[in-house]
């Protein structure tokens, strides 16, 4: 079938490189400057069983935020770009995924209209050196642009990368629920998705 993406983001901010595979090619590199980004966004191809190519130069001698929030909205896009029509897909997506004392919540639906529930507690303001702050900014972006309601709940949990990392593969494997190919239907009583 070979749902695919190639996305180029260039800003005065950053330098994104993206290339999304949804069926054949599972290949996963990822380089963003960032090791704990780079290690969510690994779990997150490998439990969404996607191919995902990845490159990001940012001004990360500011921040991380430009890197996460253009990396957000390179990879909504690749997800938009890919699903094409949305023929066949499943639409909807969930998962209910425990990380030792952690628990997440997530459910998604590509239904080309955009919100981001995102309810989540930190018990501390970083983990390594980002601001956890951040994820809430990335899946922002991604929602936003991949077109899609995504809600994300910290049912509980006190570990902030345990927490993280639980909705990095929650997430993914929602996601993973939602474009799996089902039919050849347009999922909808209206007979589009935008």
């Amino acid at each position: 079938m070979g749902r695919k993406a190639e996305i180029i983001r260039v800003t005065n901010e950053t330098e994104i490189k993206l290339s999304l595979s949804l069926d054949e090619d599972k290949e996963i590199l990822i380089s963003t400057g960032c090791g704990f980004l780079d290690h969510m966004l690994n779990l997150f191809a490998k439990h969404g069983d996607i191919g995902l190519k990845l490159k990001a130069k940012g001004d990360s001698h500011i921040d991380w935020h430009h890197t996460f929030e253009d990396i957000g909205i390179a990879l909504g896009k690749g997800f938009y770009e890919a699903l094409g029509d949305k023929k066949g897909i499943v639409r909807y997506g969930f998962f209910l995924l425990p990380m030792d004392e952690t628990l997440v919540e997530v459910a998604v639906d590509f239904s080309g209209r955009s919100y981001l529930n995102y309810d989540v507690k930190y018990y501390a303001g970083k983990v390594g050196d980002v601001d956890v702050e951040l994820f809430k900014e990335f899946f922002r972006a991604f929602a936003d642009n991949a077109k899609c309601n995504l809600h994300i709940v910290k049912r509980y949990g006190e570990n902030t990368h345990h927490i993280v990392e639980a909705i990095f593969k929650a997430v993914a494997r929602g996601i993973r629920m939602a474009v799996e190919i089902k039919g050849d239907d347009i999922p909808s009583t209206k007979g589009v998705l935008e």
